[in-house]
């Protein structure tokens, strides 16, 4: 991928973990016990965040000065 696509893809894995992180407060608030959907949720925004990592190590490399 060349580096505006990187871009894209980061902005949308961004939206997508915001989007999950206002659902979790959604179920929360509404007093759901459904505890596995919110770990699933959990775990799905925990790999989101991996790939927004990955990807900006990516656009933004480490450089030893």
């Amino acid at each position: 991928m060349n580096e505006q696509e990187l871009r894209k893809r980061l902005a949308t894995l961004r939206i997508e973990h915001r989007d999950l992180d206002a659902a979790i407060d959604a179920l929360r608030a509404s007093g759901s016990v459904d505890q596995l959907q919110i770990a699933r949720l959990k775990k799905r925004k925990l790999k989101l965040k991996d790939q927004i990592a990955a990807i900006e190590d990516e656009l933004l490399p480490d450089i030893i000065a």
